[in-house]
């Protein structure tokens, strides 16, 4: 519409076109904003896994490889140990709140467990020990021992169990799951197969080993944990307990004495010092780097050390 046009339409209509004109630019724009309706927001559709510490995060990041839309997240830091003592953090707590599963070791080692339950009691917890037989610490009396993802054929069950759980919990993808899960199983079948091959035919099969870490490993690799340098980590021997070391060490013909990469090696030099007996490291894959392999890597060294001391 041309400006002249305008004017000749504003002078015949006078006030009220002033008014219309006001209607259109001012107040209408305004009504139609208000009955606009609000774009919904974007469902969050990520799967969140937490795990409670190292070993069932390295685990859990083979089993779900490749699937879409899932979230892992480590609730430990990679360089905490075992959670005898552990204290959750309020960052834990916010992750656990956001988790769709919460994969632990069970046996007692998140002793946090109970708090846990009682905040989210919806929550899914998966048990990676389900079924898994557990035997009692040989040196501390009546604690049950949860260290058994230390043992390959355990870690072979415990990997099971979270693909399983895992297949339920997320049915959409769970052919990923358990895909993922037989690979990942036939690497440790591997290892293991290897690792057996290498030490079943070595000689002395006493040993000492930094804490009760090792059982159900020695189990599967037919050793004998003659005594333990310390039976809680931070709790080290008096002189009593160390004279009895030593007899030990002495009258057992102990082949080495196994520090562990998380802890201080002092006790095992001063021992080194009485006795000649070399002190090398076993690791029960508690800390380390956050990749696929790390389990597989941790095992290896641990057969060399094995090998280095059974010769």
């Amino acid at each position: 519409m041309s400006v002249n046009m305008l004017n000749k339409i504003r002078k015949r209509a006078g006030a009220p076109f002033i008014i219309v004109l006001f209607l259109l630019f001012f107040i209408l724009p305004v009504f139609s904003g208000c009955t606009r309706k609000k774009e919904p927001e974007p469902i969050d559709a990520t799967f969140t896994i937490v795990t409670s510490f190292y070993p069932l995060y390295i685990f859990s990041l083979n089993i779900t490889r490749d699937v879409p839309d899932i979230k892992l997240l480590n609730m430990t830091p990679p360089y905490t140990g075992c959670l005898h003592d552990y204290q959750l953090s309020p960052k834990n707590m916010l992750d656990l709140e956001k988790a769709s599963v919460f994969i632990i070791n069970g046996g007692g080692l998140e002793s946090f467990l109970d708090k846990v339950i009682e905040q989210y009691p919806e929550l899914t917890v998966l048990t990676a020990s389900e079924g898994i037989e557990m035997r009692t610490n040989d040196f501390t009396t009546g604690e049950t021992n949860p260290h058994v993802w230390v043992s390959l054929s355990l870690a072979i069950r415990e990997i099971e169990n979270i693909g399983r759980g895992l297949a339920l919990a997320d049915p959409e993808h769970k052919a990923l799951y358990f895909e993922n899960t037989k690979e990942y199983v036939k690497k440790i079948k591997d290892l293991k197969e290897r690792m057996h091959n290498e030490l079943d035919s070595l000689g002395g099969r006493d040993i000492i080993t930094f804490h009760e870490a090792f059982p159900y490993f020695a189990g599967e690799f037919n050793l004998c944990i003659s005594a333990v340098i310390e039976r809680e980590p931070g709790s080290e021997p008096g002189v009593k307990e160390l004279t009895e070391l030593i007899e030990t060490i002495n009258r057992e013909h102990v082949k080495a004495l196994f520090v562990e990469p998380q802890y201080p090696a002092k006790i095992a030099e001063l021992l080194n010092r009485e006795t000649g007996v070399p002190v090398l490291t076993l690791d029960p894959a508690v800390t380390g780097p956050e990749l696929p392999d790390a389990y597989e890597k941790i095992m290896l060294k641990n057969m060399e050390a094995l090998k280095k001391a059974l010769k």
